[in-house]
């Protein structure tokens, strides 16, 4: 890729970083950059998914006291996740490009009207604070499915986590924490997958993975100090801008 390509995606990868920490939704602005910057869309997601593995890693660090007590958990719902992931981005590897250039517009608009909709989700969640509550079955199902949506596409994967967890946990503050573990567990995979079988890019990557890093830590920093309604929105606007031009460009 050309060096001012190449500047053009560490700055975006920058921007998507501080988006997660605020508002989610980084994967609608970097991976449409790589699509319009002549990647193919199957090699712009491989490569998206790997920049963009740092930045999970941070947001595990920054809930570590909410895991006390959940290691267990953790383990029951992370071995699904790995399955999970593992389906997912063995999917996209192993079926036609066609088939995901057919199906990423529809991808990027669910991921748009999730994240539009995530204040809405998350303020009718109950949470019942610290009482311990069992893990229903239909989680390990529903985790799964959502996971094999995150090794495949994997944008907005931690609203429909949030949005599982919650509903099976009746615990937030938990499902926002075990959200960024299993995201992580979910990347990790992906990571692994289309590093040793996908069409990676790895010059992008070099570029853009430590700035998303940077832009992630920065984003937690002034989380709390800007309204991420406006910011929200803008990304809803774009992502859907961007369905709609994936659409027609097929």
């Amino acid at each position: 890729m050309p060096a001012l390509d190449l500047v053009i995606a560490a700055g975006v990868a920058f921007v998507a970083g501080v988006v997660n920490s605020i508002a989610g939704g980084g994967s609608l602005i970097l991976f449409p950059t790589l699509v319009a910057l002549g990647l193919p869309t199957v090699a712009a997601n491989v490569t998206n998914s790997v920049a963009q593995w740092p930045g999970y890693l941070g947001g595990v660090a920054g809930f570590r006291a909410e895991y006390a007590g959940q290691r267990s958990r953790l383990i029951r719902l992370g071995l699904v996740a790995l399955a999970g992931g593992t389906t997912g981005s063995v999917l996209l590897l192993t079926t036609p490009s066609g088939a995901f250039d057919l199906i990423v517009p529809v991808l990027v608009l669910l991921a748009s009207l999730l994240l539009a909709v995530q204040p809405l989700l998350t303020r009718r969640l109950p949470d019942e604070g610290d009482r311990p509550r069992r893990d229903p079955a239909w989680l390990y199902v529903a985790l799964f499915a959502a996971t094999v949506y995150g090794g495949y596409f994997g944008g907005a994967l931690g609203v429909i986590l949030v949005g599982v967890l919650g509903v099976a946990l009746h615990r937030l503050k938990l499902a926002n924490a075990l959200k960024s573990a299993l995201s992580a567990v979910t990347a990790t995979v992906t990571l692994v997958v289309f590093g040793l079988f996908g069409d990676v890019h790895w010059d992008v990557v070099a570029v853009a993975a430590p700035v998303n890093l940077l832009g992630g830590f920065l984003g937690a920093r002034i989380a709390t100090r800007i309204p991420t309604g406006p910011l929200r929105l803008l990304i809803v606007t774009f992502g859907v801008a961007v369905a709609v031009y994936l659409f027609l460009r097929r």
